[in-house]
């Protein structure tokens, strides 16, 4: 049983999923917007919400932990410097998902889009 569990695992190792949701995470700041599965969108919204609150900090420990979190300079470097500034008045609520009517034909799940607000 699954009790009090959190998250959830995408039929992946536990070093498979965090790269996962790292490269997930990576592609929404580079572009601005993905289209991906409902369950793997409502994964990744509160990972990239914390690293947005950890941008809008604007300090060398912040900018050190996200390279560290995302493993790309460039991606970190626009997240800190152009997304973070942009919600410095915001306290939260980043993200959106926005659910689609299309499921994908293999397996029938649903796809979503999330994007900055």
């Amino acid at each position: 049983m699954r009790h009090q569990k959190e998250g959830k695992k995408f039929h992946r190792l536990s070093g498979d999923r965090r790269h996962f949701l790292r490269n997930l995470a990576s592609d929404l700041i580079r572009t601005g917007k993905i289209k991906t599965t409902e369950s793997r969108a409502k994964a990744l919204r509160p990972l990239v919400e914390k690293m947005i609150t950890l941008a809008k900090k604007q300090d060398l420990a912040s900018r050190r932990l996200l390279i560290s979190r995302l493993h790309n300079q460039r991606t970190s470097k626009k997240l800190f410097e152009q997304i973070a500034p942009r919600y410095s008045e915001r306290r939260g609520g980043y993200l959106k998902i926005t659910k689609t009517a299309l499921t994908r034909k293999r397996d029938g799940s649903r796809w979503a889009i999330i994007e900055f607000v």
